[in-house]
């Protein structure tokens, strides 16, 4: 897709460049002897009588030096020098200097777009083309300028709503003049011409046609499907940009389910990742910031892809073909749940906050619901409706989208809800008298199904009327209809949801004094209510909460007229909170060997995270680990002290140094017993030794007898232990025995062809993991045979002495 900071090329296109030589294939003076051309005068008076398109139209102005020269009408130099301010949005905070800037800002942009706008048409399209301020300043406001729901929260001053208005019509006229091709009979620009001037210089790609779409569509969707129809007809390149946009768009759904930790890394995953790496924050744990940019990001998308495609029609077959309505329920069906219970049970800072984040998730799903309306009326329901060749096709792409949408409960609710499927089905059975009435009543039932899973009733008359209200209320989720219009409501009372779900609070159960709320909700109901009675103390208001099941809508009216209940009216209204024991710790109390090591992280505060790995360290292999002479040099002063040795010390007598080695000249504890005798004179010389003992080669120096040697080495140990056998033992190894024996009986089975007898298994398999057919028999066979050992068959002997009469009966 062509992106919009694109346009930063204005100047010197190559479509401009084909304009001048469509008008300047000949030279000025054969052409206008030929009368091909016109003179045409600054005003432009003489180029609209002409009748010639603005693409082969020149022009005969003065020069710099006075002179006259020949342009053609699109020339950079025909470009007023004027600079256009960027556009920027109303202050939050009413200011006076932030509002007194918005309101001369504003001023000029709509003094310059008015001049513009004023232009004859060859300035006009003069000035588009080559004005790069221009084309900043339009896509300033495109960008930043408030949509529907940014509106209540603009300042409320009278000065700044007209001026966003004024800035907001000189806009939308000025894109209304640059779709048009053709103002009038004389002025015009060749349609092929005026296609590639728009796409090549970005003067209309698909997100500003998004932008126009949901900034201008309330109210001029007329105008605007006129025009975006005319930009798509002269230029049919805009389809495959759009082909290129929507799975862009469906990004925009994954990067809300990664955000909310709903969705897999994919290949990231594979990777080892650290301990100590923050996991992915879900929307109940990112912060409020985070989770109200979420929301907000959500909405703009639904919206402006939502006004599109309703403004557009004609742009439904490229969602569709993109799978753009699976993508959509699977998300709607995964994340809005999420979202919604984070808005309601999160504590905001500000109670405004989370009523702007519900009514716009709220104004999310409805926008979700109509999009695959949408889809399916102008791809499915309008062939079926137009009796087209493929009604049989259409109508069988819409039971698959049925269908497909049984397993997401909550979105099949909701889509019934605005737009029951039973109505569509039944024309279907008017077009397609043929189709298959047990797939249809599949589908009914299915519908039932999804109202019953999600905890809701659905509606038993819902007519028109009542479908139109429906579709025009808050919340997707099951929004009654007020009393819009003839005072309608709805017949059955819904269960709440979003914010009204957290004032009505379920009743108590069969626990009794349990309190049927969690904590961080009746911290909730004790803040909403100090907002409005500040005076009055906890401990008080959690008797009320109590008394009135939690309802603090009920306590807040009680409180406000007086009637409480009989028992509260004795307590004392500033009563404090009750304080509660807490306590102690499991931690406290446990025993455990990695006590107070250096990861307990229950009794240190920090933990040494660069130690702690998941999988294998990266940047760890044994090559590194094999260069690494780091233990060297933390042995090398160890190894130093062994660096002096001393053969033979000569001590002078009377050497102070004798001290140092303990020489003494008389040593009293001398031995001298044996100092006549000579020990070791009868002692064979060193080489008598060796003729005994021959010198051997280590076997690490052997090179080719060692197997040899270790052959005859182990023939020895055999024979050794085949000697030690054949010897008489006193006692020999009762295991040695019986595993002779056994070898013994399984030699003569063999010889006599018996089959050995297979080992029986009764353990078989663990529980739950199924037996084999070798189990069940050996069970079988054990219980069968267990009566021959042993005592069991006593019961069988007692039956056969009564019946021979031994025993009397």
């Amino acid at each position: 897709m062509r992106a919009v900071e694109g346009k930063n090329k204005l100047p010197g296109r190559q479509v401009i460049r084909k304009c001048w030589k469509r008008s300047c294939w000949k030279g000025w003076p054969e052409a206008a002897a030929d009368g091909h051309i016109q003179r045409v005068t600054r005003e432009g008076e003489d180029m609209a009588c002409a009748r010639v398109p603005l693409d082969e139209q020149q022009v005969t102005e003065p020069g710099p030096l006075g002179k006259e020269r020949t342009l053609p009408a699109l020339h950079p130099e025909r470009a007023e020098d004027r600079c256009f301010v960027p556009y920027k949005p109303p202050p939050e905070e009413a200011s006076p200097a932030e509002v007194e800037e918005f309101l001369e800002r504003a001023k000029f942009i709509t003094e310059d777009l008015e001049w513009l706008l004023a232009l004859p048409h060859d300035k006009f399209w003069c000035q588009v083309v080559f004005d790069e301020s221009l084309q900043r300043c339009l896509d300033s406001y495109l960008h930043h300028a408030p949509r529907g729901l940014d509106l209540a929260a603009l300042p409320s001053s009278p000065a700044v709503a007209d001026t966003q208005r004024s800035v907001h019509k000189a806009v939308f006229l000025t894109f209304l003049r640059m779709a048009t091709h053709k103002e009038s009979k004389e002025r015009f620009i060749t349609p092929a011409v005026f296609g590639e001037i728009i796409y090549e210089n970005f003067l209309f790609d698909i997100p500003k046609i998004l932008d126009l779409c949901v900034l201008f569509g309330k109210g001029n969707s007329q105008l605007l499907h006129k025009m975006i129809e005319n930009v798509f007809t002269q230029q049919p390149s805009y389809y495959s940009d759009l082909d290129e946009t929507v799975p862009t768009v469906l990004q925009v759904f994954d990067t809300i389910l990664d955000k909310c930790g709903l969705q897999c890394e994919g290949a990231a995953a594979m990777e080892p990742m650290k301990l100590n790496a923050h996991k992915q924050p879900t929307a109940m744990t990112m912060s409020q910031q985070d989770l109200a940019d979420l929301i907000a990001y959500l909405c703009d998308s639904t919206t402006t892809i939502h006004a599109f495609l309703d403004i557009f029609p004609a742009a439904c077959s490229s969602f569709y073909s993109h799978g753009f309505i699976s993508r959509l329920t699977s998300f709607y069906e995964t994340a809005v749940p999420d979202l919604e219970k984070a808005v309601r049970k999160r504590n905001f800072d500000h109670k405004s906050l989370q009523d702007d984040l519900w009514k716009r998730l709220s104004h999310s799903c409805r926008k979700m619901v109509e999009m695959t309306h949408l889809l399916l009326h102008h791809t499915c329901l309008q062939p079926i409706l137009e009796g087209r060749e493929n009604m049989q096709t259409s109508s069988e792409e819409l039971l698959q989208h049925f269908t497909s949408f049984l397993p997401e409960k909550r979105f099949l609710s909701d889509y019934d809800e605005q737009f029951p499927i039973a109505d569509d089905i039944s024309l279907l059975q008017q077009a397609l008298p043929v189709i298959d009435e047990t797939r249809t009543s599949y589908l009914l039932q299915g519908v039932e199904s999804a109202w019953d899973s999600v905890g809701r009733r659905k509606p038993q008359i819902q007519s028109k009327t009542s479908s139109s209200l429906l579709s025009n209320q808050g919340a997707v989720g099951g929004a009654t209809a007020a009393a819009a219009s003839g005072g309608f409501k709805a017949p059955e009372v819904r269960e709440p949801e979003g914010a009204e779900a957290m004032l009505e609070v379920p009743h108590k159960g069969n626990n009794g004094a349990v309190c049927p709320v969690s904590g961080a909700e009746l911290e909730s109901l004790l803040s909403c209510i100090r907002d409005l009675l500040p005076d009055l103390g906890e401990g008080f208001l959690l008797a009320c909460l109590q008394e009135y099941d939690y309802n603090s809508e009920l306590v807040i009216n009680n409180i406000l007229e007086d009637r409480l209940a009989p028992n509260l009216d004795k307590l004392d209204r500033a009563m404090p909170r009750p304080v509660k024991e807490e306590l102690p710790s499991v931690l406290n109390n446990r025993s455990n060997v990695f006590d107070d090591d250096e990861f307990d992280v229950f009794r240190r505060d920090q933990v040494d995270m660069s130690r702690i790995w998941k999988g294998r360290r990266k940047g760890e292999s044994a090559k590194e680990l094999l260069n690494d002479k780091q233990h060297i040099e933390d042995q090398r002063a160890r190894y130093q002290a062994y660096e002096t040795v001393v053969d033979e010390v000569i001590i002078e007598p009377g050497d102070s140094s004798s001290a140092a080695y303990d020489l003494d000249d008389y040593d009293d504890e001398y031995d001298d017993t044996y100092d006549m005798n000579q020990v070791g004179a009868n002692d064979l010389d060193g080489d008598t030794l060796l003729n005994r003992r021959p010198f051997t080669i280590p076997q690490v120096l052997r090179k080719g007898k060692v197997e040899e040697e270790e052959e005859g080495e182990e023939e020895q140990e055999d024979d050794t232990l085949q000697n030690n056998t054949n010897r008489d033992q006193f006692v020999q190894d009762p295991a040695l025995l019986r595993e002779r024996a056994e070898a013994r009986r399984a030699a003569m089975q063999q010889r006599k062809g018996i089959r050995p007898e297979r080992p029986s298994n009764v353990a078989g398999r663990p529980k739950g993991q199924g037996q084999t057919l070798e189990t069940f028999l050996d069970r079988r066979k054990k219980e069968a045979n267990k009566s021959r050992v042993s005592n069991h068959n006593r019961r069988t002997m007692a039956d056969r002495k009564r019946n021979k009469g031994m025993i009397p009966s």
